[in-house]
């Protein structure tokens, strides 16, 4: 079996996330998906999500692409993933690109275009402008 990881926030579910998890898991037969926490949002990237983590991990459960969230807690915590989930292809989008090869040793690393007219940042500029 063909273990894919991919992370991310996920905030605003939207159909650039599903041709992501989409994509990632056409790579193998499992995909998991570590799901940023609110703990870490804040502290580490300084974002507040719309939605709680347990709201956005039970959307993301829903997605019949992906076959088991994980919390995303720490940066560092990548290459333990990696290697406790016998991870064989890591999936993240492009805008990562190079960010990541230090897990090559480990497994695949493959940057995925994202899709281009849509982000959670350009969901929340577009509701600013109509308000």
């Amino acid at each position: 079996m063909k273990r894919v990881i991919t992370y991310g926030t996920f905030d605003l579910l939207h159909y650039g996330h599903i041709n992501l998890l989409k994509r990632a898991k056409a790579l193998g037969d499992y995909l998991i998906v570590a799901l940023s926490t609110d703990e870490f949002n804040w502290k580490e990237k300084q974002k507040k999500c719309y939605f709680s983590y347990e709201k956005r991990k039970a959307l993301l459960e829903a997605i019949r692409y992906v076959d088991l969230v994980i919390p995303e807690e720490s940066w560092e915590q990548k290459k333990t993933d990696v290697k406790e989930y016998h991870i064989d292809t890591f999936v993240i989008g492009d805008d990562w690109k190079g960010k990541f090869d230090f897990l090559k040793d480990q497994c695949e690393v493959v940057y995925l275009e994202r899709t281009p007219e849509i982000s959670t940042t350009k969901i929340k500029q577009d509701i600013g402008k109509k308000e």
